[in-house]
């Protein structure tokens, strides 16, 4: 069985998703500016860098009451994508030159795949707001 298997990556998703408290969506705020880091000078992680601000964007508007329209185990799916990036030891360590961040951007897909259809109505939400 491959280390990138679908199922590997969803069980490593699921283990940090049912981890994940309410409290520690503070925690991926308070370390928004690290993650983000991560995203930015990451290799493979940088194409999901737009996604990675829609996702902060929705776990902020959920933290502060402003969209509350979305399943706790969607906010701790985003959560627990978001920590794992931040996490140095992983299925592969982030120090392992070029592999280290596959299994980040992996479990960063997944997640995404995961609440396509309630991000796609968060984000309805948010341009609505914009607009008007």
């Amino acid at each position: 069985m491959s280390i990138f298997s679908n199922e590997t990556i969803k069980d490593q998703h699921n283990k940090k998703q049912n981890d994940f408290e309410a409290q520690d969506v503070d925690a991926v705020l308070e370390d928004e500016e690290k993650i983000r880091t991560k995203f930015e000078n990451k290799g493979i992680l940088k194409r999901y860098m737009d996604d990675a601000k829609i996702l902060f964007s929705l776990l902020r508007d959920y933290a502060n009451g402003t969209y509350r329209d979305v399943p706790w185990n969607i906010i701790a799916s985003v959560g627990a994508s978001l920590l794992y990036v931040l996490s140095p030891i992983d299925l592969i360590p982030d120090f392992i030159p070029v592999l280290g961040y596959l299994d980040d951007a992996a479990v960063i897909a997944f997640c995404l795949n995961l609440i396509e259809k309630d991000l796609a109505a968060y984000k309805a939400w948010k341009n609505s707001i914009e607009i008007s």
